[in-house]
């Protein structure tokens, strides 16, 4: 039985001519009555724009399979923006939570400057406090490209509490060529003046997320990207699938590993410095992983997803990085207004992320390091016609660093080997 792309269950055997897509849902009572409990949603991702000031070439909500952005609203509106806070403060109540993280994003977060963000920071920790207290801490940040932070914005949101992250593709200009505005305009120079307004307030600096271009030196990048001293570096893996293929792999490179062999390089660069700069997220998950510790990422592990997104008009959806697969693949057919996030978390997308092992292939469950890689992103498995029970498109270059990691800390904690084959 093979996972639908809403994240049901498929069968051959239910294989309709007529039906749009053959696959039948998964039975989430039936998961339930068998003991299968949700996991609360503890992340909440808000939009606030539809639309961006920039159009990278990589990008997986403007240049994908899903296009549901041009029906959206070009800004979230009050009555939005309040009915999300109520919602969330209901699902912290609900399940009596002590900590969630709202995650400010669009397209652009900031198009229009800072005050709609700050505005639903506001409504959400009003809500919030409402509902449970000052017992439940809410984390805020936003994501954003750089290009409109002003020194009053930083300050702005520093004052708030409020975290920034910031995308670049690496510290030079060569390294963000793919990062353009809509005329084709490199977005450069404006993302660098917004990092060096960030990095003077340095309790709002999140961090920089770059994704991986194997067109350029690993070690080129990781060493530009410290000259901005970020605290935190996110490297991620292009969205994309065996439907839709990254740069560098396919039907006939698949058992390659170029991308795993360029994180390893930057793994050894930054393992191997005497005061480590900052923390990239996919190192120190897979480290905590091999040592037994949960995941905290969806990227590896095989720890439940709890994040939930809403749209601009509202839309409860799933994580935006299914957007890479097919049109409306986030896509839960709720929405503020009339549900609460209780009930988007029995629907059968939602349910399919939190199952960890359940949900994965033959393959992943006789693979070695499955408990470290977790069958990689749920987005990286999507296969037309078979849906996302199937192995990562990264599967040999997640297994090629996995193995590189444990191999480099096993002198360092002297304790045997990390994995066996």
């Amino acid at each position: 039985m093979n996972h639908g792309p809403d994240g049901g269950a498929t069968d051959t055997a239910d294989v309709h001519a007529s039906a749009p897509w053959p696959h039948r849902l998964l039975d989430v009572p039936a998961l339930r009555a068998a003991g299968t409990e949700p996991v609360p949603f503890q992340q909440f991702v808000l939009k606030l724009n539809s639309r961006c000031n920039l159009l990278c070439h990589y990008c997986y909500v403007y240049n994908a399979a899903d296009d549901s952005w041009r029906g959206r609203p070009a800004r979230v509106a009050q009555p939005v923006l309040e009915r999300s806070a109520t919602r969330i403060g209901e699902h912290v109540r609900t399940h009596g939570l002590r900590e969630i993280r709202v995650e400010l994003h669009g397209g652009e977060p900031l198009l229009g400057g800072p005050r709609t963000a700050l505005a639903q920071v506001d409504a959400v920790r009003v809500a919030v406090r409402a509902a449970a207290g000052p017992e439940c801490a809410v984390r805020v940040s936003v994501q954003t490209n750089g290009t409109l932070l002003t020194a009053d914005a930083v300050d702005q949101l520093a004052a708030a509490g409020v975290r920034v992250g910031v995308s670049l593709d690496g510290g030079r200009p060569e390294h963000n060529k793919r990062r353009v505005d809509h005329a084709g305009r490199p977005a450069w120079d404006a993302a660098t003046r917004g990092l060096a307004h960030l990095a003077r307030s340095p309790e709002a600096y999140a961090g920089i997320l770059c994704t991986i271009d194997l067109d350029l030196d690993p070690e080129d990048v990781y060493d530009s990207l410290m000259e901005f001293r970020p605290p935190a570096l996110d490297l991620l893996l292009p969205h994309a699938n065996w439907a839709f293929p990254p740069p560098g792999k396919g039907p006939a490179t698949v058992t390659s590993a170029p991308y795993g062999a360029w994180l390893a390089r930057v793994f050894d660069r930054w393992f191997d410095e005497d005061h480590r700069p900052c923390r990239i997220r996919i190192f120190t998950e897979i480290i905590g992983l091999l040592l037994g510790f949960p995941s905290r990422a969806e990227a590896v592990g095989l720890s439940p997803v709890a994040a939930v997104l809403v749209e601009t008009d509202g839309a409860i959806e799933q994580v935006d990085s299914l957007k890479s697969a097919y049109a409306n693949a986030p896509s839960t057919g709720m929405n503020v207004f009339r549900n609460s996030f209780d009930e988007v978390l029995e629907h059968p997308g939602i349910a399919a992320r939190q199952l960890g092992a359940l949900a994965l292939s033959r393959d992943c469950l006789t693979c070695p390091v499955v408990r470290v890689c977790g069958g990689g992103h749920y987005a990286h498995r999507y296969q037309s016609g078979t849906g996302f029970r199937n192995r990562s498109i990264y599967c040999t270059d997640l297994a090629l660093l996995i193995r590189h990691i444990a191999r480099r800390i096993e002198p360092v904690l002297r304790s045997g080997p990390l994995l066996t084959d």
